[in-house]
């Protein structure tokens, strides 16, 4: 239980792991959302997976994180918590939010590589509009 709560004892980590409660996401995605650079994110991924908090699944050149099964299974009360707490916190909730548009959008990970731009624009559009 120690390695859990030193894994989720960064801000950036707790960030991403919120995200994967809620969607399967990859690298560029993740830093994408929150505005992380690519060794950052990988960092903290690499923190939380060996952990066993998510796993990755390859898919084409891209790996998509998620929370792990076997932490799903053995603490269920812990992400339930987890996730109350996340609904609380107005940085988890924008980053939520901003999460919600990406996945909601048209666009993909070749977006993102392609066009970073156009995806930031369009998740900033949603928060501010959502915040009317």
């Amino acid at each position: 239980m120690e390695n859990i709560f030193k894994a989720l004892s960064d801000d950036n980590r707790l960030r991403i792991f919120q995200l994967l409660i809620h969607y399967n996401l990859c690298v560029c995605e993740i830093e994408t959302i929150l505005d992380l650079s690519q060794s950052n994110v990988s960092r903290h991924l690499g923190k939380l997976k060996s952990m066993n908090l998510i796993q990755g699944d390859k898919e084409a050149q891209w790996i998509h994180y998620q929370i792990s099964d076997s932490f799903k299974e053995n603490h269920t009360y812990l992400l339930k918590y987890l996730l109350d707490k996340f609904n609380q916190q107005p940085t988890f909730i924008n980053d939520f939010r901003k999460a919600k548009a990406y996945v909601e959008s048209p666009y993909t990970c070749q977006t993102i590589a392609s066009d970073k731009e156009l995806v930031i624009s369009h998740m900033m559009q949603n928060l501010s509009n959502s915040n009317l």
